[in-house]
């Protein structure tokens, strides 16, 4: 059933997941700013959110892109539209301050799945990840199988990120502190959509 490629795929898989991107950069800033477990319900509407979007992209849905490259460059859009909102959003997620803590919030389960269908990383992820490993005839099985061990390695991969915003925290009490590092995480969110662009 193929299963010599799938050491090969989850290679890919942690490469891919564990490296920077709008989701580590948006975990990494909850983390710092919310804590582990009040980032759990996004972390895990990433790994649900990009499962569904796996099992669409193995079952054809890139196909789309072929047939009308505009969804494409659409999607581009939408995703940098809800990144710029996303990036207002670790601005103003500063904790120390009262007024703000009373409004700000990590994002939700909803949030973090729905982000999936309009970050062009995950896409080219999914994208990649068939079109580079998944074998022709492969069974609508292994294509369960394959999704599944992206989500196993993918949810823990990304989780580092989170928590790695926890370790720092205490790096960040200075009000002055957290305010730079949460408009270099809004920058840096902003940054990491350059690339797609020329794609």
């Amino acid at each position: 059933m193929h299963f010599e490629v799938l050491p090969a795929m989850a290679l890919f898989v942690f490469v891919a997941s564990v490296t920077p991107g709008p989701n580590n950069t948006m975990l990494l800033a909850s983390g710092v700013n919310f804590g582990y477990k009040q980032t759990l319900p996004h972390l895990a509407g990433i790994s649900v959110g990009h499962f569904i979007l796996l099992m669409a992209v193995g079952n054809g849905l890139e196909a789309v892109f072929n047939v009308y490259p505009a969804t494409y460059q659409a999607m581009k859009i939408v995703g940098l539209s809800y990144l710029i909102y996303l990036a207002v959003k670790i601005i103003r997620s500063n904790k120390l301050e009262t007024e703000n803590s009373k409004q700000a919030r990590p994002l939700s389960f909803i949030g973090g799945a729905a982000f999936q269908w309009v970050n062009p990383k995950a896409w080219m992820m999914s994208i990649g990840f068939f079109s580079t490993y998944m074998p022709e005839e492969a069974s609508l099985i292994f294509v369960i199988i394959s999704c599944a061990m992206f989500s196993f390695i993918n949810f823990p991969t990304i989780s580092l990120w989170a928590l790695l915003g926890t370790k720092i925290i205490h790096l960040l009490t200075n009000i002055q502190l957290r305010t730079i590092f949460n408009w270099t995480m809004a920058v840096l969110l902003l940054i990491s959509m350059i690339p797609v662009f020329f794609i």
